[in-house]
């Protein structure tokens, strides 16, 4: 695979982390107390967070500016509630996409009685001129098409246009694809969920995310057998 993109790699081993007794927060952009001048946003996508809540935790999240948050269960489910108030349980193989107006809170929880919880939040930037309230809970399966990317996000919520795309795909070791961008002046953010993949070039290790910019597709080739990737596509300009 021959690397002819402009790329940055975000490794899981140099995170940032805020956590308690009871939650942990694993941050590849800068979030809470964590501030890296090398960790800045890609284009609007400005928290990806790597979270685990223990049993019968709860946490409010307020939320910074007005923006589209996308909730990813790994492992487990989680309960959560949007400003509103409307009230949602996510498993895994279920994803959830609300808006949230600056400084609005909302919550999640782990509504076990044992165990931890393990989900990705995602919070991306949204126009609030062109943006509506909203939300959207979606459920897909990532054995019933392997060694694809399955597009997981969709086309609006309410009357507005999602900006963004969401796609998953789990792939067995030396299975390729390779993702075109829908769009002109579009980047491509990847996020390695279990595994291993070489994904333009660049090796990328479980929790590995990488940003890739000025490109028409992506190559990706998964290194590891039940090898499960997330890439987002947005605009840069």
């Amino acid at each position: 695979m021959t690397d002819r993109s402009k790329g940055k790699i975000f490794l899981a081993d140099e995170r940032g982390l805020n956590e308690t007794e009871w939650f942990r927060s694993l941050n590849t952009f800068n979030f809470g107390k964590y501030a890296n001048p090398y960790k800045q946003p890609f284009g609007d996508i400005y928290v990806v967070n790597d979270d685990s809540l223990d049993a019968g935790r709860s946490l409010q999240l307020t939320i910074e500016e007005f923006s589209y948050v996308v909730l990813l269960p790994v492992m487990g489910a989680i309960a959560s509630k949007d400003p509103s108030g409307n009230e949602h349980l996510i498993a895994a193989g279920q994803i959830e996409i609300l808006t949230a107006d600056k400084e609005e809170t909302i919550e999640i929880s782990n509504p076990f009685d044992e165990g931890l919880v393990n989900f990705l939040q995602i919070w991306i930037k949204a126009d609030i001129i062109r943006s509506t309230k909203g939300s959207y809970l979606q459920t897909y399966n990532v054995n019933k098409c392997p060694d694809t990317l399955v597009k997981i996000s969709p086309a609006s919520i309410g009357t507005s246009a999602l900006p963004f795309s969401i796609a998953i795909g789990k792939f067995n070791g030396r299975s390729e694809t390779t993702y075109h961008l829908k769009k002109k002046n579009a980047g491509l953010f990847v996020f390695v969920i279990e595994g291993v993949f070489e994904v333009q070039g660049r090796l990328l290790h479980v929790r590995d995310g990488l940003a890739l910019w000025d490109i028409e597709e992506a190559e990706m080739e998964a290194l590891s057998n039940n090898a499960i990737i997330l890439a987002i596509e947005l605009p840069l300009d």
